[in-house]
């Protein structure tokens, strides 16, 4: 599986923790992180090589997880959460069919961090009845 990673400047530290780890879990890694480390181009960047199909999950990382996930919520048929925990990584996937998370490196630790990413990259979406909420979604 591919997975696109990007990360603002303060969070490059937390992303390479990350990159290392799902590495290691022999995920593909995709890094959108750019020289000027704008949060804002990273996210549009990874929203679209998700909706591309060049990816199929996304991760982002900056101080608070808020610019990214207002960024990737924009785009249609992009489905974006702000996660700080597990259970809510695995639910968000397995519920909303999200293909983007992002992360706030002042407000999430590193091995915190880690066992997310792992949840979210192992999480499928269940379809089912929560696909009337993902067609809605789609629709705005």
């Amino acid at each position: 599986m591919k997975i696109g990673l990007g990360s603002s400047e303060k969070g490059l530290h937390l992303m390479g923790k990350i990159k290392e780890y799902l590495q290691k879990e022999e995920y593909e890694i995709v890094d959108y992180t750019n020289k000027e480390n704008d949060i804002f181009s990273i996210s549009q960047n990874i929203s679209e090589a998700v909706i591309n199909g060049d990816i199929e999950k996304g991760i982002i990382i900056d101080d608070y997880g808020t610019v990214p996930f207002m960024v990737c919520s924009k785009h249609t048929k992009i489905v974006c959460a702000q996660v700080a925990d597990e259970h809510s990584a695995k639910m968000t996937r397995d519920h909303n069919n999200t293909s983007i998370i992002t992360i706030g490196c002042e407000i999430t630790g590193e091995n915190l961090a880690k066992n997310i990413c792992a949840v979210f990259a192992k999480a499928d979406y269940s379809g089912g009845r929560h696909q009337v909420r993902v067609d809605m979604l789609d629709k705005m």
